[in-house]
C-alpha cells in the first residue's frame, strides 16, 4: 500500500468560497447562516439556510465547459468549481498527466427537481379535481431532451472528470451524511492500491429547494429557532433545537506521496484509514450508545496502524440535534475511553450548516487545514454546554494546538457511519 497526501485543496462553503476565505471564516468564527434567497422562502416555516453565495462555476471550469451549464444542477456546479480549485491549489496541469490515471470519487445524494421544468407535464396530467392521469401525455415530451441528465447523482464525478480529462476511475458514493467522508476514503485506497496517481476526492450536495425543505421541515429535523439566523446551528449546546440545512462542495486532490514530493507540492496532510460501519438500530434514529459509530472509529484506526491515545483532535459531525450529538459524545466515549474529555472536538456546522452529502468533505478539508495550520476551529455558539455532550467542544473560539493525528467523524440517516484519519508528515 503506498502513502498518500493531501496535495490540494477546493471548498465552496456558505462561509467562504477557496480555501484561504473559508479556512478565515472557520477560525474567526463567521456563520454563512442567512436568509435564504436562492428561493422565495417566505411563507416557509423556516427560512434561513448556510447558502452559498457570489459563485461562479466558469472562475474555475474550462471556458468550453459554459454549453454544459444547462444540465448542471447547484451541486453539480459546486462540485465542478471545488474541483478545479482543487487543482489550482495543487499546482498540477492536466495538460502535463496521464489522465489515465486521474480518478474521481465524488458523494452526493439527492438531486432537487426544479417545478417549473415538469409544470407542462403537469398541466397535461392534472385534471380540474385534482386527480391525475398520466395516460393524458401526449408522444412528445416537453422536456430539454437531456433533461434526466442534470438529475442523475454520478454527473457531478463525470463533469468533474469531463472538464478535467481525468480517465482514471470514476466513482459516486449515496451514502447519505456519510458520502463526502466515505468518497475521500475510497479515493485514499483507490491512490493506495496503485489504481491512480492522483484522485479528486470529496463531495458536493445543495438541497435548498422548496419541494426539500418541505420535507426536512416535515421531518422535524430543521431548527425552527427564531433567534438570528447565524445564532441558531449550535452544536452540544443545551438550547439547539435542530439542524441547518446547508449546501456546497468540498475536494481534495490525493496523491501519492513520492510522487508529490517529487513535484515539491504543497503537503496538508497524509491519509492514513477510513472507516465505515451501520448501525442496523432505526432509519431515522443513531443508536443510543454510539455502537455503530464507535465501531467505525476503530475501523478507522486498524487501516492506519494506529491506537485511540494516538488521536490529537476531533473533527465532529456535530450537527446540532439532541440524538446526534449526544451520540456522538457517547461514540467517542466507546473508543476514547477516560481520555474522551482530554481530546478538543468541535463542529464547523456551528459556522456553515449541514451540507448532507458534501458535509464529510467539507470537514476533510477542514481537518487537513487543522493539522497544517495547526489551529482548531470553533464551534460556536456554544453557550449553553449540554451535560449530555461533556467533552472539549472548543467553545466559541479558535485554539492554537498541535495535533499529530486527528480524526474527522460523518453520521447519517438510516445508521451509516463514517471516520477518517488525517497526520502531520
Amino acid at each position: 500500500m503506498r502513502r498518500v497526501v493531501v496535495s490540494g485543496l477546493g471548498v465552496v462553503a456558505p462561509n467562504g468560497i477557496g480555501r484561504e476565505a473559508f479556512w478565515d471564516a472557520c477560525v474567526h468564527g463567521r456563520s454563512g447562516i442567512s436568509r435564504i434567497t436562492a428561493f422565495d422562502a417566505s411563507s416557509f416555516p423556516i427560512r434561513i439556510a448556510g447558502e452559498v453565495r457570489g459563485f461562479d462555476v466558469m472562475d474555475y471550469a474550462p471556458p468550453s465547459f459554459r454549453k454544459t451549464l444547462r444540465i448542471m444542477g447547484r451541486a453539480a456546479r459546486f462540485g465542478l468549481g471545488a474541483a478545479g480549485m482543487a487543482l489550482d491549489d495543487a499546482g498540477i496541469s492536466m495538460a502535463a498527466e496521464n489522465s489515465e490515471r486521474v480518478g474521481v470519487v465524488m458523494g452526493t445524494g439527492l438531486i432537487p427537481i426544479d417545478m417549473n421544468e415538469i409544470l407542462p407535464i403537469l398541466q397535461q396530467v392534472v385534471g380540474e379535481d385534482g386527480t391525475y392521469d398520466m395516460s393524458k401525455l401526449s408522444g412528445s415530451s416537453p422536456l430539454f431532451p437531456l433533461w434526466l441528465l442534470k438529475h442523475l447523482p454520478n454527473m457531478i464525478s463525470a463533469h468533474i472528470s469531463m472538464a478535467f480529462d481525468a480517465q482514471g476511475p470514476n466513482s459516486t458514493i449515496t451514502t447519505a451524511c456519510v458520502a463526502g467522508s466515505q468518497a475521500v476514503g475510497e479515493g485514499f485506497r483507490m491512490v493506495a492500491r496503485g489504481e491512480a496517481d492522483i484522485c479528486l476526492a470529496g463531495g458536493a450536495d445543495s438541497r435548498l429547494d422548496p419541494l426539500l425543505l418541505m420535507a426536512y421541515t416535515s421531518l422535524g429535523t430543521l431548527s425552527p429557532s427564531d433567534r438570528p439566523p447565524e445564532e441558531v446551528s449550535r452544536p452540544f449546546d443545551r438550547m439547539r433545537d435542530g439542524f441547518v440545512l446547508g449546501e456546497g462542495a468540498g475536494v481534495l486532490v490525493l496523491e501519492e506521496y513520492e510522487r508529490a514530493v517529487a513535484r515539491n507540492a504543497p503537503i496538508y496532510a497524509e491519509v492514513m484509514g477510513f472507516g465505515s460501519s451501520f448501525d442496523a438500530y432505526s432509519i431515522t434514529k443513531p443508536h443510543p450508545e454510539g455502537r455503530g459509530g464507535s465501531i467505525a472509529i476503530h475501523n478507522a484506526l486498524r487501516e492506519a496502524g494506529m491506537n485511540p491515545s494516538d488521536i490529537g483532535y476531533i473533527n465532529a459531525h456535530g450537527t446540532s440535534t439532541r440524538l446526534n450529538d449526544q451520540m456522538e459524545t457517547a461514540a467517542v466515549k466507546r473508543v476514547f475511553g477516560d481520555a474522551a474529555r482530554l481530546i478538543p472536538i468541535s463542529s464547523i456546522k456551528s459556522m456553515i450548516g449541514h451540507s448532507i452529502g458534501a458535509s464529510g468533505a467539507v470537514e476533510a478539508v477542514a481537518l487537513a487545514l487543522t493539522l497544517s495550520q495547526k489551529v482548531l476551529p470553533p464551534t460556536i455558539n456554544l453557550t449553553h454546554p449540554d451535560p449530555a455532550c461533556d467533552l472539549d467542544c472548543v467553545p466559541n473560539f479558535a485554539r492554537d494546538f498541535k495535533p499529530k493525528v486527528a480524526l474527522s467523524t460523518s453520521f447519517g440517516f438510516g445508521g451509516q457511519n463514517g471516520a477518517l484519519i488525517m497526520r502531520t508528515l
